[in-house]
């Protein structure tokens, strides 16, 4: 495989990731739009919320199967603009069922989407021999904020959801269909480490579940941190911190930005300090964040506590997807694909652990709770390996490998 061709892959795939960052976000910022536009009722609505991760959750699975037969690449292929019709979907309907199944069908492509674009960015970092993962998730953090943005705008100018989203799918679906031709898995047969899309290689290796719970459990308790933000810091600095409804929206965006920033620079602190230690530094990092939070006397300490947080949480979940690639080189893939369900058991434990902790409790107290979960990964850390991840012999440059 040849570096322009390395090159174009990594390329294309930070295109896809995002676009995905951009469609997320239109999603789950219009929430409220969304719930209007068909008259979701309050007690119906945590329904809809939550079917969107468990369908996600099975579809990851799933995909472990057909990758195995197709490879990632073309499952990544035919996901994205499921995703993107999805989301157009759900502005076009007008009818309770329409957006069950408009949403119903979004869960199950991004299940399969966040797989596949994890495993072909685990192989492809194989292939580079140093650390780029985080790189494309940092992308994805670039097309959450642009995502953001274009959702603020549709709501300021009271565009109809189906307005808002056309223009945006109009433009990301042929982009992302254009950018999937250069898709490249980083190693194949050829190489030595995986078949192409394999959940195990022709010798048998299979993922073992008691290895690679340490990793699931990191990402649970990351993503428990991140739907934290998402869903409450709004609410906390307005209801607890006394802050205007106005500044209540800026926490997730200092949050957003934070991360896009500890995702850019953070391939960098990999490369000359390990996973480990950057692993380490992020979760001490995001728990220091909650508890500035937690103890907050004002709303602006409490913004200063989630943008720390953004900082800390940024490089955890894609230096997990990254080890359970080193820690199963030959069968990454599948391993890719149980960790991303741990993805959504976060993001469903997350949101309401808080609530119910805050309306028995309080909302302070409540803080404390994700700020402990993301502190064991500490203890943790050991899985992500104490060397400087750059895949043997620290080569700075994507491997070449003649094809015939």
């Amino acid at each position: 495989m040849t570096d322009a061709r390395l090159r174009r892959g990594r390329g294309s795939l930070a295109v896809s990731f995002f676009v995905q960052g951009v469609t997320f976000a239109l999603l789950v910022t219009r929430i409220p739009a969304i719930q209007d536009r068909y008259g979701i009722s309050d007690g119906l609505l945590p329904v809809f919320l939550a079917a969107v991760p468990i369908l996600a959750g099975v579809a990851s699975v799933g995909t472990e199967k057909v990758v195995a037969r197709v490879g990632p690449g073309v499952v990544l292929r035919w996901a994205q603009p499921l995703v993107l019709l999805a989301l157009l979907g759900v502005g076009a309907g007008s009818e309770l069922w329409q957006a069950a199944v408009a949403l119903g069908v979004f869960g199950l492509a991004v299940g399969a989407l966040d797989a596949s674009m994890n495993m072909l960015g685990v192989s492809l970092q194989r292939a580079y021999r140093r650390s780029i993962m985080l790189g494309f998730h940092a992308a994805y953090s670039l097309g959450g904020i642009a995502g953001a943005s274009l959702a603020w705008a549709g709501a300021h100018w009271h565009l109809p959801l189906f307005v808002s989203y056309l223009p945006v799918v109009a433009v990301l679906l042929p982009a992302a269909l254009v950018g999937s031709r250069w898709y490249t898995p980083g190693v194949g047969p050829g190489d030595g480490a995986e078949p192409a899309g394999g959940g195990e290689t022709k010798g048998g290796v299979r993922v073992s579940f008691k290895l690679l719970l340490p990793l699931c459990l990191v990402m649970t308790f990351a993503y428990i941190g991140d739907s934290t933000v998402s869903n409450w810091s709004a609410k906390y600095l307005q209801d607890v911190l006394g802050s205007s409804e106005e500044l209540a929206t800026v926490p997730y965006n200092a949050y957003m930005v934070t991360t896009l920033l500890g995702r850019a620079v953070g391939d960098f602190g990999v490369r000359r300090l390990g996973a480990a230690i950057v692993v380490r530094g992020g979760a001490v990092l995001a728990a220091l964040g909650f508890a500035v939070v937690a103890v907050a006397p004002g709303a602006w300490v409490g913004m200063a506590g989630f943008t720390v947080l953004g900082l800390g949480l940024s490089v955890i979940v894609p230096q997990t997807f990254a080890a359970a690639g080193r820690l199963f080189p030959g069968a990454s893939d599948a391993a890719v694909a149980r960790l991303n369900v741990f993805n959504y058991v976060g993001f469903l434990i997350g949101s309401p652990l808080v609530g119910a902790l805050g309306d028995a409790w309080s909302y302070r107290g409540a803080m404390l709770v994700p700020m402990v979960l993301v502190l064991v990964t500490v203890a943790y850390a050991t899985s992500f390996g104490s060397q400087p991840a750059r895949y043997g012999g620290g080569h700075e440059r994507p491997r070449t490998v003649d094809v015939g």
